[in-house]
């Protein structure tokens, strides 16, 4: 019911003076709107007279107390607001155990100027803003969602299933809170059940249905948020169900285990195994013992049908919602006034401080943990904001963030190991496992139906990956593949939509992926590879002639050669007169002439000297085996072809403005790009393997992106005209998908681990994809490896640091 009509009910029930002044005689009253026939009701009544009878013979005046029953009926609890300022001219007004009747209500009050005091277990935030005459008196729990997300995350649960109640307040205040409480330690809502009100008329087929189709998911945690009546009759639907057997979790909120004293042994006896987020109040004051006591009494003489009549958190926060207002109308005054008194209020109640700001309690921030067992239930510790969970040991406190701390937990189905959390799929219920329809290259996935299309069969190397990964699992899971069309990023989505529990094929690990699901360790190396076609390498290059020897073996040549002049002239000039005529330049002249005399010539000139004619003999053999090398290796270079790629850089493609081709069902696309900066108009669209060396040899595109995996098959494929270029960009490697917090991931991905150390992974590839066999695809050739260096005249066993030295020596000499 929207503000419109809030407003149009409270003008036409409202009669003018409804608020005047109570008489004399007493202090005045206060009115009371609750349901008489819910438990909370009953406490709360009980406590909200026990709190009137206590403050009256403390200050020996008289406070009136006029109880209304709503019924929980929102049009009843507005008339009986009605009848109470109108009639009884009540000065405020306490009770509405729901936001929906208190949504009501306070519209009237607010005309009335009359203070609503709420005992709503939720309400929105911006409610006290809206109405200025409405105080909460109940704490804000929304912190306990961070308990209930301590709990999952302490035994390490990544998806849970949450069933509340389909009102107001639960689907605009509860569940936001535990999505992100959830978010924080790693886990997520996997699936919502929202149930019609337990007043609803069809409310019990629909909690059957509701279970039925949570019992068919992966998921068996379960977080239940509804009224004590839902909640009863949902443990024991799901018990006939078979839903509260080992491997299950089951966790309430305190709208629920807050009520758990009150239950009767059958229907505790239904929830066995679960665990609860209770508020936490203290029970060992002296002030608090003799209500317990007072309220037992008054309790049982009321409802002697009740069969527990111990008071909970409801019958506390009651007490001291009057006490705030019975001291407040100590003193006379208007009801803005009284107002301001109960938002002033300052003291200790029953069993914490109450004190509001801006007319709302402070948050609940300490929670117990409780466990049904048998027909009780145990009290398990606590957990508070900051400290985590603690529990009292020897007159001290441990705190821990792990339930550990907590002692043995006692879980559906009387198993005493913590439950899985989730349900192996069965023949009934496999894993729908999507798998690429139009896979690129069809060794990695390929999909083919029979003749009448009937049947399917999925194969490829991605799919015996994942059979040989399943078979290291500890257990069997059920699968069936799907096939879908549709890019890549389609496929992962699909599986963050829920339609796929998982999907198998050639899908590659990006970041922008990982925010819709979770992948296993990658079963392929990572790498994005750029093919190019090969042209032969021409012979008319300049100073080719210079190519036959290294930089370093031209200069040893001419040392040696210089060397072995200055030597024969050294030992010939006493018996030569000529080498000793001349000037000095002329002289080195002929020095000069002898040593290339003797590198050209058998005999270079006729020696006198026998030492000589040893000299030259040496140097004869060195020149015959210099020459003769540098002619065959330069022959070598003229007619042997030689092949490289007509691309060797990826800036020659962009600033040629050149058309590249790729698969725009992949990332790659997007990061050519995004990351490597090609204009996306000069990308071409490549839908299958087949088309990749026909674009490229008719030079409809330049220069082929693909990934790793893929690179290998085309080259094998491909092996003459085709080589990879460039450097490999670090990205990728296919790996299998999964929703976020799947309970299977971690156990996937250590199988993947073992199927690649033992050896599988790559008798696969061997099998599969296939080596590259063909060495006609060298990328590109350096200039100086086919040259001769002085290394290449070494022996054999000569040592390799020693001809380095060498070839480095002669280059620094020179």
């Amino acid at each position: 019911m929207d503000s419109f009509l809030f407003s149009f009910m409270a003008t036409i029930l409202l009669l003018p003076g409804a608020a005047s002044e109570v008489g004399t005689g007493h202090m005045g009253s206060i009115g009371v709107i609750v349901d008489n026939s819910s438990r909370i009701g009953k406490e709360e009544i009980v406590a909200m007279k026990l709190a009137i009878y206590y403050f009256n013979n403390k200050t020996n005046r008289q406070l009136d107390l006029h109880v209304r029953d709503s019924q929980s009926d929102p049009v009843l609890t507005l008339i009986s607001a009605r009848n109470l300022i109108k009639k009884r001219r009540v000065q405020a007004i306490i009770g509405l155990e729901t936001w929906e009747e208190a949504s009501l209500v306070v519209e009237l009050g607010s005309k009335a100027h009359i203070p609503i005091v709420s005992l709503a277990d939720a309400a929105p935030q911006w409610a006290t803003d809206r109405w200025p005459f409405l105080v909460r008196a109940s704490p804000e729990k929304h912190l306990q969602m961070k308990a209930v997300a301590a709990i999952i995350g302490s035994w390490g649960w990544r998806r849970i299933n949450v069933i509340y109640e389909d009102t107001n307040s639960a689907g605009s205040e509860i569940i936001p809170f535990l999505a992100d409480a959830l978010k924080q330690v790693g886990s997520e809502i996997g699936y919502l059940a929202a149930l019609p009100p337990s007043s609803a008329v069809n409310s019990s087929s629909s909690l059957s249905d509701q279970l039925q189709w949570l019992k068919g998911k992966q998921s068996q945690v379960f977080v239940v948020h509804s009224s004590l009546s839902m909640a009863e009759r949902l443990f024991s639907k799901a018990n006939e169900l078979g839903m509260m057997e080992k491997g299950s979790v089951w966790i309430t909120t305190d709208s629920i285990t807050n009520l758990v004293h009150s239950m009767n042994s059958s229907v505790i006896s239904s929830m066995e195994g679960v665990l609860g987020v209770k508020s936490f109040f203290q029970e060992d004051g002296a002030r608090f013992q003799d209500f317990y006591s007072r309220f037992r009494q008054k309790f049982r003489s009321l409802y002697p049908k009740e069969d527990n009549h111990e008071p909970g958190i409801f019958a506390v926060q009651a007490f001291d919602a009057v006490w705030s207002v019975a001291l407040a109308m100590d003193n006379n005054g208007s009801t803005q006034q009284l107002l301001e008194k109960i938002e002033l209020s300052d003291f200790h109640g029953l069993t914490n401080r109450i004190k509001f700001e801006r007319r709302r309690l402070a948050p609940q921030r300490m929670f117990q943990i409780v466990n049904v067992i048998g027909k009780s239930y145990r009290e398990l510790g606590f957990w508070s904001e900051g400290s985590g969970f603690a529990k009292p040991t020897n007159g001290q406190i441990q705190n821990s963030s792990s339930m550990d701390i907590l002692g043995q937990v006692f879980w559906p189905g009387g198993p005493t190991s913590t439950p899985r959390g989730w349900a192996f799929p069965t023949s009934e219920t496999p894993l729908r496992i999507g798998v690429p329809l139009n896979a690129t290259f069809k060794q990695f996935v390929s999909v083919n139906y029979d003749i009448d299309g009937g049947h399917r069969s999925v194969s490829g190397f991605s799919i015996e990956v994942f059979k040989a990964v399943l078979k290291h699992l500890k257990y069997n899971l059920s699968y069936e593949f799907f096939p879908y069309s549709g890019t890549y990023d389609d496929l992962v989505e699909q599986v963050h939509l829920k339609k796929f529990d998982a999907l198998v094929g050639d899908t590659s690990v990006v970041s922008k992926r990982w925010d819709l699901a979770e992948f296993s360790y990658p079963y392929t190396e990572p790498g994005l590879l750029m093919i190019a076609p090969e042209k032969v390498e021409t012979s008319n290059r300049a100073w080719l002639f210079m190519k036959p020897f290294t930089k370093a073996m031209w200069v040893l040549t001419g040392a040696i050669t210089i060397y072995n002049g200055f030597t024969l002239w050294l030992i010939e000039r006493n018996q030569n007169p000529e080498l000793m005529t001349g000037s000095t330049l002329n002289q080195m002249g002929t020095l000069v002439c002898l040593s290339f005399t003797t590198l050209f010539s058998m005999h270079g000139g006729r020696q006198h000297s026998n030492l000589s004619r040893l000299v030259m003999v040496v140097w004869l053999f060195a020149s015959l085996v210099i020459t003769n090398s540098y002619t065959a290796n330069l022959t070598s270079m003229l007619t042997v072809q030689r092949l490289e790629p007509t691309v060797v850089d990826v800036e020659d493609l962009k600033s040629a403005n050149s058309i590249v081709g790729c698969s725009k069902r992949s990332f790659v696309v997007r990061y050519l790009v995004d990351v490597i900066g090609i204009k996306e108009s000069n990308i071409k669209d490549i839908t299958s393997a087949e088309e990749y060396a026909p674009a490229l040899r008719s030079g409809e595109i330049a220069a082929a992106f693909i990934e790793a995996p893929y690179a290998k098959i085309f080259l094998a494929q491909n092996c003459k005209g085709f080589a990879a270029s460039g450097k490999t960009y670090q990205v990728g490697g296919f790996g299998f998908v999964f929703p976020k917090g799947s309970p299977i991931l971690p156990d996937i991905s250590k199988a993947v681990l073992e199927v690649s150390e033992n050896g599988e992974l790559r008798e696969l590839q061997n099998m599969l994809i296939g080596c590259q066999k063909c060495n006609s695809n060298i990328t590109e050739t350096s200039e100086d490896s086919s040259s001769l260096s002085p290394s290449s005249f070494w022996p054999m066993e000569a040592p390799t640091q020693l001809k380095k030295l060498m070839s480095r020596e002669v280059l620094e000499l020179f």
